[in-house]
């Protein structure tokens, strides 16, 4: 009886989170007669993925009507060195700490560590002034640079709760038999990594696909990630509403960071049980 409860609350629980996502996905395939109808939870008359169709190539996004797909390539280009270099420099960071200690590394890090509860917005205006002298305000290489610095709190100390559990002696044979820094790094330290690598990678991804404060105040028009695109054809004043293809913006918005969560899930969890939140 007791199991039974359980499995029960489970279901009610996955039910209540995946409520959502249903009325979006039956929504986004109902013309916009069913739609104003109600009946928010009914299945569509007549499935048709016109609006998705509209949301990735037709819908107005401001002045241009070319759907999301070109801010997608933006998000791509975005994420792709942003997640690399954010994870590979915080991997390098937390080896630095752990293995290679030097004298102020505690000083170091405790700095470091304050990125993660620096709230973004107090660094907005700071961090433009900062762009725009580089040059790089409104661009996607501002974006990607921003991303960087704002993850490496965080993947430096994931990496350093980590390296902390991988014994000394590994670095010290590696540093009797010649191998320098980067050499003990790549060869010894990197290979053991996988499972944290998981973790941040996923992590910073997410974080990054999803990013709207930074998109939006750091962005130009030619460079806006996907989720600007998004709010500004939720948010569009022209027309009648078309919810079908909003759903569909969303949730093509969405994919990414699910598909992502589908295939790697389980990397994710083994990365957390091999040391992610030990420290």
């Amino acid at each position: 009886m007791r199991r039974l409860l359980l499995y029960a609350l489970l279901a009610g629980t996955a039910l209540l989170f995946l409520a959502p996502l249903y009325v979006m996905l039956v929504t986004s395939l109902k013309p916009l007669a069913q739609i104003r109808a109600g009946a928010i939870f009914a299945l569509p008359d007549a499935p048709s993925l016109a609006a998705w169709a509209k949301a990735w190539s037709g819908a107005c996004v401001g002045a241009s009507c070319g759907g999301l797909e070109p801010y997608y390539a933006n998000s791509a280009l975005i994420a792709a060195p942003s997640v690399a270099l954010s994870v590979l420099i915080g991997a390098v960071n937390g080896y630095a700490l752990t293995k290679w200690r030097f004298r102020g590394a505690e000083l170091f890090f405790a700095a470091l560590l304050l990125g993660v509860f620096v709230p973004f917005q107090t660094i907005l205006i700071p961090m433009a002034r900062t762009l725009a002298a580089l040059g790089l305000f409104g661009s996607l290489w501002g974006l990607i640079l921003v991303h960087i610095v704002y993850g490496l709190p965080v993947t430096t100390l994931l990496f350093r709760n980590f390296y902390l559990g991988v014994p000394d002696d590994i670095v010290r044979a590696a540093r009797l038999d010649g191998a320098g820094f980067f050499a003990a790094f790549r060869y010894v330290i990197l290979p053991l990594s996988l499972p944290m690598l998981a973790v941040a990678a996923i992590l910073q991804f997410t974080g990054i696909w999803n990013d709207f404060l930074f998109g939006v105040v750091f962005s130009s028009p030619g460079s806006a990630p996907v989720t600007v695109a998004l709010n500004n054809i939720a948010g569009s004043n022209f027309g009648a509403k078309e919810y079908n293809v909003d759903m569909a913006a969303a949730l093509l918005t969405a994919l990414p960071t699910l598909f992502v969560y589908v295939l790697s899930g389980r990397y994710f969890v083994r990365g957390l049980g091999a040391g992610a939140v030990r420290g």
